[in-house]
């Protein structure tokens, strides 16, 4: 359950996916061929200065494929020496936009000159490097259809003392309408989710970057409203959500975000993070196959 946004100091960071789409065969991965060093690999790069590891995997795989991506669940990063540094590459699954033929194709570059779409057989006879074989392996051992279920916790606030109006309005800070910018790029990643938050200001105002830009709406619900419920009711109706299916961010408050994350875990029967709680504007994703967590991550 790593915590793939936090910067490590001393590494190289970079990020990409293995991204894959339904073929007439069965499903297609894709690989890129590098003239510089004329090897096959999947498409990644690394993170620019100050850059979110979540948008430098959906970037650098746009990039180099001209595909837009929608992350699905983590897979096992790469860490190796690189000039003596260490490198880590943080990989995700990543399915191809339905409509990916409405963007740009495929153009050759000095970078990335070649792009193959092949089945995992093929793939893995392609792919230059022993450790590429072992993420493909890894990503075709695991369910490919996962959807993502976001618990986030909202944005900076203030302080509830310095608030003297009733608390369900009070608002984000100057730094909490910054965060919520941010994480409308990164809720992204993952593709139109379901917004469901608690009725309260900060939480609305934490999300509404993102409905807008995605033109989504967004629900309230008093079971995710602190002082309208409890860790109980809370989890019931997280259970709920579950049962749908339908990719979903709950935005809701530091009281009851660890409460959701280890309900969420027991009910489904995965181990409980050693730190389920979050800080303002962090969040936990959990990539859900069925009745199973099949990935979960936390930014």
């Amino acid at each position: 359950m790593p915590d793939a946004g936090r910067p490590v100091p001393g590494i190289i960071r970079a990020a990409g996916a293995v991204l894959w789409r339904d073929g007439g065969n069965g499903p297609e991965v894709a690989l890129i061929h590098r003239p510089s060093h004329d090897d096959w690999s999947f498409p990644k790069g690394r993170l620019k200065r100050g850059e979110h590891v979540l948008r430098a995997a959906v970037r650098e795989v746009e990039e180099e494929t001209g595909v837009p991506p929608r992350l699905g669940r983590r897979l096992p990063a790469s860490t190796y020496p690189k000039d003596d540094r260490v490198k880590r590459v943080d990989y995700w699954a990543a399915r191809a936009v339905a409509d990916a033929s409405a963007f740009a194709p495929f153009t050759p570059n000095d970078e990335v000159d070649r792009l193959e779409w092949l089945p995992f057989d093929r793939a893995a006879r392609r792919l230059t490097r022993s450790h590429d074989v072992d993420l493909l392996n890894e990503f075709a051992g695991g369910p490919l259809r996962t959807w993502p279920l976001v618990i986030l916790r909202h944005a900076s606030a203030g302080e509830k003392r310095d608030w003297a109006g009733a608390d369900e309005l009070r608002p984000l800070d100057f730094r909490g309408r910054a965060e919520a910018v941010d994480l409308a790029g990164l809720l992204a990643a993952f593709g139109p989710v379901r917004i469901v938050g608690s009725a309260t200001a900060r939480c609305l105002e934490t999300v509404l970057p993102y409905a807008r830009s995605e033109g989504l709406p967004v629900a309230t619900d008093a079971a995710f409203t602190i002082g309208e419920t409890d860790a109980d009711r809370a989890c019931r109706r997280l259970f709920d959500l579950v049962g749908d299916g339908v990719p979903t961010v709950v935005c809701t408050h530091g009281e009851i975000v660890a409460d959701l994350v280890s309900g969420l875990c027991r009910e489904l029967g995965e181990k409980v993070p050693e730190d389920p709680a979050l800080e303002k504007s962090e969040f936990w994703t959990a990539h859900l196959s069925g009745r199973e967590i099949a990935a979960l991550e936390r930014h």
